[in-house]
């Protein structure tokens, strides 16, 4: 099994989830962060002052999928929130060593 830390631009959520579903991924954590990195900061002005807004805000999306599943997964991914344009995202692939579902006790994939 593997999980999946996908960084991606906010208004490509819905796009991504769309596309997971499309490939049989159903569940997902999401969660609101801010990051930089090649996109660098950009500057705004509120209340007639400018400021420089170094950390660009994104969403963090966590996907465990079974081992079988991860190529189309991430290939889905990277079609929906993809611009061409730097802040992208990124995606993350790490082992998941086991998986327990607390309701029932299930354990590895079919806990998924």
């Amino acid at each position: 099994m593997k999980k999946l830390e996908c960084i991606i631009r906010p208004h490509k959520l819905e796009e991504v989830r769309e596309a997971l579903d499309k490939v049989d991924v159903h569940g997902m954590t999401v969660t609101e962060v801010r990051g930089f990195g090649r996109q660098k900061g950009h500057t705004e002005h509120y209340r007639g002052a400018e400021y420089k807004a170094e950390f660009q805000p994104k969403i963090k999306v966590d996907i465990l999928v079974r081992d079988d599943q991860v190529a189309e997964t991430i290939k889905a991914v990277q079609a929906a929130a993809k611009t061409d344009k730097f802040g992208d995202g990124k995606i993350v692939i790490t082992n998941v060593e086991d998986i327990l579902r607390i309701r029932t006790g299930d354990r590895g994939e079919q806990a998924l």
